[in-house]
């Protein structure tokens, strides 16, 4: 059986891999890639950015008690066309989103993604069982993977450190991988 430590390392380790993979994107595109339009009803990659950074920062006020990084302030910094993640809008709602200044954004995942890390490292590993949203499970979150992953008690911050941030930010990662191709970039990994 692994110990609380050592899946915490790993969870550490991963964490970093999958920043990485986001820096890298980032640094290799601009606004013209992020903003670009493929056709109607499909997202553009300025949708993935931000909906996966603020995801995660809301994700991590859920695990940690921190509050959240985003404001309206933020809103206003990075020209968002829609100040919204849309996690509860339609795909067909969130393809106007843009972003205005990619350099802001570029800020704002920065300290998300640090803020992320620095509370993984800071993490006593027992506190990876703690139940953070006990069953039975509210009907928002009854629906998602990390209900599907959830145990007995219901969603451990293993669990939503693994879904809410690892696993949706490299879902959404493969999106822009694909979109980066779209743009006439290459994908991230082999």
């Amino acid at each position: 059986m692994t110990s609380p430590s050592t899946t915490l390392e790993s969870l550490q380790r991963r964490m970093r891999a999958m920043h990485s993979l986001w820096y890298d994107a980032v640094d290799t595109m601009d606004l013209s890639h992020v903003n670009h339009v493929e056709r109607a009803e499909v997202l553009p990659i300025a949708f993935s950015l931000f909906h996966q950074a603020q995801i995660e920062d809301g994700a991590l006020m859920m695990l940690s008690g921190l509050p959240p990084i985003y404001d309206d302030s933020w809103g206003d910094e990075m020209g968002l066309a829609i100040r919204d993640h849309g996690k509860e809008r339609t795909p067909a709602e969130m393809t106007d989103q843009r972003i205005g200044d990619y350099s802001a954004f570029r800020d704002y995942q920065r300290e998300v993604f640090a803020r992320t890390e620095k509370w993984l490292g800071d993490l006593d590993p027992d506190e990876l069982a703690r139940v953070v949203v006990a069953r039975p499970l509210p009907e928002q979150v009854a629906s998602t993977f990390s209900a599907r992953v959830a145990g007995e008690q219901g969603i451990t911050v293993l669990d939503g450190a693994e879904c809410w941030i690892y696993q949706h930010g490299l879902r959404h990662m493969g999106e822009v991988e694909h979109a980066r191709a779209l743009v006439g970039l290459y994908g991230m990994t082999s």
